[in-house]
Parts: C-alpha cells; structure tokens; sequence
C-alpha cells in the first residue's frame, strides 16, 4: 500500500525489461506479482510527473496484466472504454518512457489513439463506445476468415448509457465471439455472497458446464416445453446469487463477479473465457485507486491527478494570489441563487456534479437535482418533459458531451420551443485531454438551429447574467463558458437579463474593427491597442446584433471576428451572413480554430497553434492588412 506519490524513478527491473505483450507472456504466472507491484509503482510516478487520470488506472493494473497475459495482443483486440484506465495498458505496450510526456504538446495523448501504438485498436475519449466497436472489429474479422478474439473493457459508470445496451442486443442477436469485462469499481463483495458467487463463477466459466448446457439444448431442441423450463431454471438458479440474470437474458454468458485485483483468478477466467464462443461478460469488482490509500479513500478526488512538484524552500514561498472562482463555479453559484428563488428550477447533469460545480447545488436543493448518469441524449430529452409540465430545467453539459445529444436537442427541445436552457462548459480548446475533449464546434451545431439562443460572455459576471437571461428567455437558449478562470470580473450579485441580441462597444477606434465572441475579449483589446481599433464584445452569436456589425461595416475599412471556435460555420460566418443579407462588400478576417483537430498540449499552447491569442491576433491582421494594400496597388496599376 503507497501511501505517497514518489518523485524519484522506482526500481522496476521486472517492468523495464517488457517493452511488448510477448515478452509478458513470457513470464512464468509466479512473476505476475512482482510486476503488477512494479507497475502500480511506475504508474505512480510517472502521472505524479505530468497529472492525469489516476484513480482508474490504478484499479486496473491486474486486469491489464491478465488481459495481455492471456490474449495474443495485438492480434487479439483489447477495445477500452472511455480511456481513463489505459495507462497501465501504455505502460506494458512500448510506452513507458514516453509516459513522462503524456498530456504535454507533441507527448502520448490521455487516451488511447489508434495513431499512438497499434495496440491502441480504437481511439476513445468518450464513454460507452467499446462493445459497439469491439463488435464491430469481430464482425470485420469474421468476414476476412481470421480467428482473432474481441474484448471489449467497459466500467460500471459507462455501462448506463443507451449505447452500451444497443451494442449488447446486437452483439446477442448476431450470436458474435465477443467478449464484455464489466468492470466494477463501485460495489464490494460481501464475504458470503463473494463466497458463493466465486463457486458458480467457476462453474459456469468451466469446459464442462458449457459442454452440458449446449449439449442439453440439443437434445431437447425438440422439446420446447421442457426447454423453456430447464431455461428458465437455469437463469433463475443464477438470479439468486448474481447479478447476471438481465446479461443472460439479453443473450449473454454471464460470468461473476469476481475478484479484480486476484491475478490467479483473473488468469483462470480469463482463459476459460477465451475458449468459450458466443457472446459472453466477465463482471469484475475493481477498486479505484488501489494501491494508493488517499485515492482509496477519495476516489473521485483521485480520479484525475495533478502534476506534483517539489517544494520550494521556505525563502521563496511566494504569498499566494486572490483565488479566481472558475466559470463552473460561477455556474454553480448562479444555479443555488436560482434555485432559491424558482422551486420551479431543475439542474440536471449527465454524471458531472463536480467538473459542472453543481456539487453545493446538489446538496442545498437535492430535490431539484438530477444525475441520470452518463447518459446525455435522456439528459436532453429529460429536461423537454420537465419543461413540458412548466419546470424549469437546467441542462449542465460540457461542449463536447453535447454533441452526443444532438438530435434531442433538435427534434424534443428546440422543435417545440421548450423552455430549456443549456449550460454549456468546457467550450473551446481545453488543454490536456485534446481534441477528444475540445469544445470546438457548438457555435457551429447550434447555431443552424431555429429557436435557439446563444450567448458567449467575456467575463465571469457576463456569465452570471446571460445564465438569468437564457433563464428568463422562454424557448430553448445555451451560454457557452471555458474550462477554468476567467480575467476576473467583479460579480454582480443583482441579476439582470441583458437586451436579447445586443452587443457592447468595449473601445473605440477607426479602421479596424474587432467584433470578439467570449473570452478572447482581453486578447482582442491588447491588439487594439497597437492599431488603434474599435472593439466589440458581441455577447450573442444568435440572434446576432445585426444593427451593430452593420454600424461598424459602414464605419470600418476591416471587421476581424475572434472566436474560440471553428471558423466553419460559426459566429465569424455569422457576421459574413449578415453582411450578405444586407448586400454590404467588407472586408472581413475570420479569426478562430483552424479545419483541423488541434492536439493535446497546455490551453495556451493550442490558442497559440490556432493564432487566437494575441500575437496571433495581430499577425492575422498584419497580413491581412499587407494584403489590401497589395490589392489596391493591384488594381492602381492595371
């Protein structure tokens, strides 16, 4: 048991002499110890060395070992759900050194990725995707005549979305050679249910069993009466000491629970498994954050780690700064003041209490609180229903989680023009977790949709007040908000809704002007400066201060739109929509993110990439600029 993070490289002679799954299975069983120990050790370090997700990985570190141990990877397809525990799963396939580079600019991205390593079978970020495609590569193989096994890894939490089931049912009725590990970090196993658990567990995972039970339907195919009966007494047999019963009806050959963290045992069902056909789950306990006591007992403030540095002398501790409350927070504050003032108030979330800052929420107004789990498309639809019976939801969602909720978004809320609004967090690029996790294109999604109202606040107090004025809107409205800080606003306790649609002149100038949407507003006034420029916050992407873009066209040589968005399609093509309704020739610089997926690296890194900081601001228009004048030279000539 670990009871602190080392700084230093552990000594790992077993671990560092594996750099591929062969060399594992080279291993005599005996070994495994050691090396899950060595393992669970290095993983300690190296995420203490760049942060990252913690807790998970931690839980798996067995099963990854018994996983490549048993199955012939990478011809065997291991398919891991969400990505938060597959790092043990880097550790043992060529990337443990790379490991010290992971989530930093141009190092090993957070979750697998099919470009990173051929044992990364699928690139994941988002739940609930592993049984689909894990079908979807046994399907592929069986076509091409090849005999490789298919193993889809998913986590309890990720088990509750609809997608999990749909892949389920047709991995049943396609009767495929697939295999589904449940793993379960949430529930512990009682000493005497765990007892006779682990004995059906055996049975039922045993050559014999399987021989009797696909024997036994044979010989009383012809015999449906007593077949359903011997079914029926067979799936009741295993209702009344597991938890299968609904996998086995489904049409699955439900194995467990068992012990996550017994690598004999894991061995043992493991391989049984491997020979069995059809579609089958292993239901494994797992506890997050093994190994290391604090994320035992915190497991979801372990879930994600932090980078840990020394400490510095006592001579150059530095007095700590005014603490910046995040966007989420702000949210977060905004929806108790609410609340205590609308009982007809809803906040709903799909499992992200803590990331979304409804934690306090939760606590205060329990009853008007929903978690409905990792399951975005109910989230949205939930919220119509509330707002159908006169409620007022709250839909708290990040950017990129939304996009799974897209045609409820359409087709149950905005269709019929209910009163929802969406709370839209971690909108543009988000550091770290790349592009899996990037807020990039909700501007872009929503903004072709009639009803709906979006806003992009500056600030931490546009924030609070474009959350009263999406609430008090009736019909459906988002505010969009970024991961982390804002530039420190004073927060205006008093709530107000701002004009719908209106933007605000943040500084005035002459030739240039700068119409920002969100947070790029201190950027944009920092190039003004040098260019002596009118800057515009916009404040609304839709509907759009077409009165204000006209004003300014008329009053500017160049309109230079700043988002932190797609250019395609989003607030910039917005005002270009504008000035072509309007038959108005301007010239216009859509600045933004680029057609491309930007990779992981520090937030300021990937604006710097995108050119949506401030050097990059003023760059854009330094050519821009260069390039006029060499248009009117042009045109002076011929």
């Amino acid at each position: 048991m670990f009871t602190e993070i080392p700084l230093k490289k552990p000594s790992t002679p077993l671990l560092d002499e594996i750099d591929r799954p062969e060399q594992l299975r080279a291993l005599a069983e005996d070994q495994l110890p050691q090396l899950i120990n060595e393992l669970r050790e290095y993983l300690l370090y190296s995420v203490g060395k760049t942060g990252g997700h913690f807790g998970a990985g931690l839980g798996v570190v067995e099963l990854t070992v018994a996983l490549h141990y048993v199955f012939n990877t990478p011809s065997d397809k291991l398919v891991w759900d969400v990505g938060h525990q597959a790092y043990p799963h880097k550790i043992l396939t060529g990337r443990r050194e790379e490991m010290l580079t992971m989530r930093q600019r141009k190092g090993l991205s957070a979750f697998p990725k099919r470009g990173e390593s051929i044992y990364d079978t699928f690139g994941v970020g988002h739940s609930s995707t592993s049984i689909s495609a894990a079908l979807g590569m046994a399907i592929a193989a069986q076509m091409q005549g090849r005999d490789d096994k298919h193993v889809a890894i998913i986590g309890d939490g990720a088990m509750t979305a609809g997608m999990a089931f749909e892949g389920i049912n047709h991995a049943a009725h396609l009767d495929s050679d697939i295999l589904v590990i449940l793993n379960d970090n949430e529930m512990s196993i009682s000493e005497n249910v765990g007892g006779l658990s682990n004995y059906f567990s055996r049975i039922w995972a045993s050559r014999t069993y399987n021989s009797l039970r696909e024997g036994g339907k044979k010989a009383l195919e012809n015999m449906p009466r007593t077949m359903e009966f011997a079914r029926r007494t067979e799936e009741h047999m295993k209702g009344m000491v597991s938890p299968g019963t609904m996998f086995e009806e489904l049409g699955f050959n439900y194995v467990g629970p068992i012990d996550g963290h017994n690598i004999e045992k894991l061995v043992v069902y493991l391989s049984k498994m491997k020979e069995i056909p059809g579609p089958k789950l292993l239901h494994v306990i797992t506890q997050k954050g093994r190994g290391f006591s604090p994320a035992e007992k915190d497991p979801i403030g372990y879930h994600a780690l932090n980078k840990l540095e020394p400490k510095p002398a006592v001579s150059e501790v530095e007095i700590p700064k005014k603490k910046l409350p995040k966007y989420s927070d702000v949210f977060g504050q905004w929806l108790c003041d609410m609340a205590q003032e609308d009982p007809r108030l809803v906040g709903i979330t799909p499992a992200m209490r803590e990331g979304s800052g409804m934690v306090t929420f939760s606590k205060l107004y329990p009853k008007q609180y929903q978690d409905v789990a990792i399951a975005e498309q109910h989230a949205v639809t939930l919220a119509a229903g509330l707002a159908c019976e006169g409620q007022k939801p709250v839909v708290a969602i990040y950017s990129t989680f939304l996009q799974r909720a897209y045609d409820q978004l359409v087709h149950d809320v905005t269709l019929q023009d209910l009163d929802v609004l969406f709370g839209i967090d971690r909108a543009g690029l988000v550091g770290e977790d790349g592009p899996t996790h990037a807020g990039a294109y909700d501007i872009s999604y929503l903004r072709c949709i009639p009803k709906m109202v979006i806003m992009t606040p500056s600030d931490e107090n546009e924030c609070r007040q474009m959350l009263y004025t999406g609430y008090v809107h009736k019909g459906p409205a988002a505010v969009r908000y970024p991961r982390g800080t804002g530039p420190g606003a004073t927060i205006e306790q008093k709530m107000e809704a701002l004009p719908l649609g209106k933007g605000i002149v943040r500084r005035e100038g002459q030739g240039i002007a700068l119409l920002v949407f969100g947070t790029a507003l201190p950027e944009a006034i920092t190039v003004a400066d040098k260019f002596n420029a009118t800057v515009a916050d916009m404040r609304f992407v839709k509907p759009i201060d077409e009165e204000l873009i006209l004003e300014l066209a008329n009053s500017h040589e160049l309109l230079v739109t700043i988002e932190e968005n797609a250019i395609m399609g989003g607030a910039g093509s917005a005002v270009a929509e504008c000035l072509a309704k309007h038959g108005v020739v301007q010239q216009l610089l859509n600045i933004g993110i680029p057609d491309a997926y930007i990779e992981h690296g520090k937030p300021s890194e990937m604006q710097n990439e995108c050119g949506i900081d401030a050097p990059g601001i003023e760059k854009a228009i330094h050519q821009r600029l260069t390039l006029i004048n060499q248009n009117k030279a042009n045109q002076s000539i011929g």
